[in-house]
């Protein structure tokens, strides 16, 4: 597996994931699938430019209630193994670790169901590290659901540490969560 940066060659298998039922988005699911879609639709290289947003130049973050945040800097990377297989998120605040409220964590990740259990989001969460540490971070903070224990797992693998127990505001679904921090 390889992390890519998203592009037209990669888009034609990720819209099939989308369309297969998954999607990265692990609050608002099918609908989160459905937008991503109709912007594909609209404008594939505009989509494609969204997903790489290092000076947080793009619209404002739609929250799941649908409200509104600022956007912070961030990327997304693929998961690619001949086909797409999930991705991977990160985000910080130029200049410090801290995180505005809206924003639940620097990493986040999903893989497909069908390309899961084979270590693809280990070894992601893995190579994203560097550029947490290339952005001056001192850590990195993930939140996974408290019965996501596959997460857990892989948060565990690359040295997350539990720092608390949380249930995430409403807007987020509710869940009682746990914030891990992988220190850089």
């Amino acid at each position: 597996m390889d992390l890519v940066t998203p592009s037209v060659n990669y888009l034609p298998s990720y819209i099939a994931a989308l369309r297969a039922g998954w999607s990265g988005d692990n609050i608002r699911g099918a609908a989160a699938a459905a937008e991503e879609l109709e912007k594909i639709d609209a404008d594939p290289n505009r989509f494609l430019a969204s997903l790489h947003d290092r000076e947080a130049r793009g619209d404002p973050i739609k929250l799941p209630d649908g409200s509104t945040a600022a956007r912070i800097p961030g990327y997304n990377l693929w998961m690619w193994d001949g086909e797409f297989c999930g991705d991977i998120g990160f985000r910080w605040v130029p200049g410090t670790s801290a995180l505005p409220l809206h924003v639940l964590g620097h990493v986040g990740y999903s893989v497909v169901p069908w390309k899961r259990r084979r270590g693809y989001a280990t070894q992601a969460l893995k190579e994203i590290l560097p550029a947490a540490r290339n952005e001056g971070l001192q850590f990195v903070e993930i939140t996974t659901d408290a019965d996501n224990v596959a997460s857990q797992r892989v948060i565990m693998s690359v040295g997350g540490v539990l720092i608390e127990r949380f249930k995430k505001p409403d807007v987020y679904g509710g869940a009682e969560s746990l914030r891990f921090r992988i220190f850089l």
